[in-house]
């Protein structure tokens, strides 16, 4: 399994471009924690820290598919690093003016979310181009899922090194000023600056003509929702408990648990389709979310929390390969973005919704939501079944493993109809 991923990285380029996405995701990554925080800090309640919440992961569900298609038809570096400089910049003028006065609080948190770059659409754009074969693609699809939650594990914990060493607004203006660095490292990339989307056709909808990635987003949200809202009730339950690191270790033991579940799904060849294994996947994810409700002591919670995590990162690493399954031609970063943006939308929502439940009912109030939430996914993917299948130009009977054999564009190519990945290409 090791052996495996070494192999990747060992590719030109790889590494490079893996470890600047993740540290330009870090702002994104660790909004919730920070704007909750950052705003009780100030003195405001966790109502609005959920609507400042919600107001980032809003806008930030706007700007993804947005700027996607920005990526798809201009190319990476003339859409993402301005972006990410105005995304940094908006956070700043947050971290500086406080809650006080709301409006220019909301402006700024909108600012931020709204042009957070599509970096992680964009890295799964540019896998083709550098690793070449589809099996060894696929599997990164898998990595990306799991070096993500390392960063999902080490961004709470630098939050609160920077919180204890300084203070709630330097941690928001460092973890920005890391993201926009990590941004640049990606887009003077020479895999980021001669990649270019293959042709699209000229459709208003774009990725959104595809039924299937349609059913993805709607079981996506529900994720995002409870996601968004264990960031919430993590925060209430250790204040219940006295000790605020309470709330960075539940959510890291979450970030660990999706890593050791993705490092697992990763290293492993699996049968059936993709689309199947996605519903299993799913489904196993919401049942790890129903314990948290107990809320017991902070050792037993954060053991729940990791468990609960396990599934996360296979699951994010299987929706993946189907989007990229199912995505008309020429929209794979839109389509990704897309599929983002429906996580975002959702763990907005759960933030917004969460902060007047548990003013209600408590942390175990918070985190029954967030069981709900993975329930909600579940019954979408079952409800779409017949949706969500292989493409027809797969045929049924193909053989899958853990790079679930070719992406549809790829056997397109074989059958001489389509030229290079599915994906995208390098120019």
């Amino acid at each position: 399994m090791a052996t495996g991923y070494a192999d990747l990285l060992r590719a030109r380029h790889a590494m490079r471009l893996l470890v600047g996405t993740l540290v330009g995701r870090l702002p994104n990554a660790t909004a919730a924690l920070a704007i909750v925080l950052f705003t009780r800090a100030e003195g405001g309640g966790y109502t609005l820290a959920g609507v400042l919440s919600a107001v980032y992961g809003l806008s930030n569900a706007v700007g993804q598919p947005l700027l996607g298609r920005a990526v798809d038809l201009w190319g990476q570096p003339r859409v993402m690093l301005p972006a990410a400089l105005l995304s940094g910049l908006g956070m700043a003028a947050f971290a500086v003016v406080g809650i006080d006065p709301l409006p220019v609080a909301c402006a700024a948190t909108a600012v931020a979310g709204l042009f957070t770059p599509p970096l992680e659409g964009a890295l799964r754009a540019l896998w083709p181009g550098v690793l070449g074969r589809p099996d060894r693609v696929h599997a990164a699809y898998a990595l990306d899922a799991v070096a993500q939650e390392v960063m999902f594990t080490l961004g709470p914990l630098a939050v609160t090194v920077l919180v204890a060493v300084w203070n709630e607004a330097a941690a928001l203006l460092v973890i920005n000023a890391l993201g926009v660095l990590g941004a640049l490292s990606v887009v003077v990339s020479p895999p980021s600056r001669r990649w270019r989307s293959a042709p699209r056709e000229a459709h208003w909808l774009g990725a959104l003509r595809s039924g299937a990635l349609l059913a993805l987003l709607g079981a996506f949200f529900f994720v995002g929702l409870a996601l968004g809202t264990i960031a919430v009730a993590a925060v209430a339950y250790a204040e219940d408990h006295g000790d605020s690191l309470i709330s960075t270790w539940l959510l890291s033991a979450l970030g660990a648990g999706a890593l050791v579940g993705g490092l697992f799904y990763g290293g492993r060849r699996w049968s059936g389709e993709p689309e199947s294994r996605l519903r299993a996947l799913v489904a196993a994810l919401a049942v790890g979310y129903l314990p948290l409700v107990l809320v017991p002591g902070p050792v037993a919670m954060t053991v729940l929390a990791g468990v609960s995590g396990v599934f996360l990162a296979p699951s994010l690493a299987c929706a993946f390969v189907v989007v990229d399954r199912h995505a008309p031609t020429g929209t794979v970063t839109e389509a990704f973005s897309w599929l983002v943006t429906a996580f975002g939308v959702g763990a907005s929502a759960g933030t917004a919704v969460v902060g007047p439940v548990i003013e209600w009912g408590g942390p175990a109030g918070g985190f029954s939501v967030a069981g709900a939430g993975g329930l909600a996914a579940l019954l979408v993917l079952l409800a779409t079944r017949r949706v969500l299948t292989a493409p027809a130009a797969t045929p049924a009977t193909a053989p899958a493993t853990a790079s679930d054999a070719l992406t549809r564009g790829e056997r397109d190519r074989n059958g001489t109809t389509e030229v290079g990945f599915k994906s995208g290409q390098q120019a």
